[in-house]
């Protein structure tokens, strides 16, 4: 493992093997070759347990340049697309990187653009911290511009404001049957792509509003959480026949 966590008590601390680590339970020195499940102690005899990194640890410890996917929202596009290792993924609006992440470790191969390259930068950094870096290629860049040059993928994932323009031509550059995904954090944008999914003659269009809430249990009784409806987006989809 190139990177990994050493936690407990609900605490979690991303380190690389070799390092030292600081706390207020004292140092560790974390070793070479950690497996998973394996205890380490501090010089004050406090013990840490070793866990691997997995998708969720991804989006709570990866750099951020803005607000990520959440691992809902990948989830339903995961499932949605059914996208697989050996996949071919464009990818728009790389921020993070948490959502080209989650598929790289699926297997498939992402490219994905970033118009900034200070965040295009941090992305590269975050897909090295999640042992991806050999299976996701982040290139600065706007996708308009490159499009053409591109070929076609089994699936093609977008979280800009330009989206609309891009299904416009997304067509030609999909496989048979595969697929593209918009992530809109505004109904409008939503909205627009939804619209040049159908005006592109992609076939299952449809546009979801994504709503999560968690349950509370206590002595009076179960219901759904009151703390917010758990919204964070819109997702729309659309296939090519």
């Amino acid at each position: 493992m190139s990177t990994f966590l050493l936690v407990r008590d609900g605490r979690e601390f991303l380190v690389h093997p070799g390092e030292e680590l600081h706390t207020d339970l004292g140092v560790v020195e974390v070793p070479e070759d950690p497996k998973p499940g394996q205890t380490v102690e501090t010089h004050l005899g406090e013990s840490f347990t070793v866990r691997a990194l997995r998708g969720p640890d991804l989006f709570d410890h990866l750099e951020r340049t803005g607000a990520p996917m959440v691992p809902k929202d990948i989830g339903i596009v995961v499932g949605h697309t059914g996208v697989a290792s050996g996949d071919r993924v464009l990818d728009a609006g790389t921020g993070t990187g948490v959502l080209a992440a989650y598929l790289g470790r699926l297997g498939a191969d992402v490219l994905t653009f970033e118009a900034r390259e200070e965040f295009a930068e941090v992305a590269r950094e975050n897909m090295a911290l999640a042992d991806v870096a050999d299976t996701v290629e982040v290139r600065t860049g706007d996708i308009t511009e490159e499009l053409e040059d591109l070929g076609a993928f089994d699936l093609v994932t977008l979280d800009t404001p330009d989206a609309p323009e891009v299904v416009e031509q997304v067509d030609a550059h999909l496989v048979p049957g595969g697929y593209v995904s918009v992530y809109s954090p505004f109904v409008e944008n939503a909205r627009a792509s939804h619209e040049a999914a159908r005006e592109a003659g992609l076939s299952d269009v449809e546009t979801l509003e994504t709503i999560q809430r968690r349950m509370d249990f206590d002595e009076r009784g179960s219901r759904p959480t009151t703390k917010g409806v758990g919204h964070t987006g819109y997702l729309t989809f659309g296939r090519k026949t």
